[in-house]
């Protein structure tokens, strides 16, 4: 019982970068696209096949997987969690790439500290609050909040 482990590093390999990005280290991206003037915090892991794009914050300690396209001017606070398998065979559906499902977030989204967002369409200009689960697509412009996410205001609430 005395083995040595595989270690592999984390870094920044195969990203395309636009113009203006910020990056505070330690991260892990990978084979992703990041827009013009878009800031990425410490303990962030950005996977292949992502696009994020101009003009976003993506916070600390977010986790990104792969398949996820967020559109500009989005900001993903704190301790955000994507999820691309949703477990259809009763498991997790490891390297079986097929049964991942991709996840669209708009322009103009902000995104509170540690929702989870399951493989969803999400349209422009919605607020997701803090701590919220997102297990379906919002395909209104509004504030939702919960677990699940429902709508609990519109823009023009007082």
């Amino acid at each position: 019982m005395n083995e040595k482990p595989i270690i592999k590093q984390t870094g920044i390999k195969n990203v395309n970068f636009g113009k203006n990005v910020t990056i505070i280290q330690p991260v892990n991206l990978y084979g992703c696209d990041i827009g013009d003037n878009t800031f990425v915090g410490p303990f962030v892991e950005i996977q292949k096949d992502v696009k994020i794009g101009k003009n976003c914050k993506i916070q600390s300690h977010c986790f990104i997987c792969e398949l996820v396209n967020i559109g500009d001017n989005t900001v993903i606070a704190h301790g955000v969690m994507f999820i691309n398998d949703l477990f259809k065979n009763g498991r997790p559906a490891g390297g079986d790439k097929k049964l991942w499902q991709k996840t669209k977030i708009g322009n103009n989204v902000s995104i509170g500290s540690n929702a989870t967002i399951l493989p969803v369409n999400i349209c422009d200009k919605v607020v997701i609050g803090a701590g919220s689960v997102v297990t379906k697509n919002i395909t209104e412009s509004a504030v939702y909040a919960g677990n699940p996410a429902k709508k609990i205001k519109n823009f023009t609430d007082r």
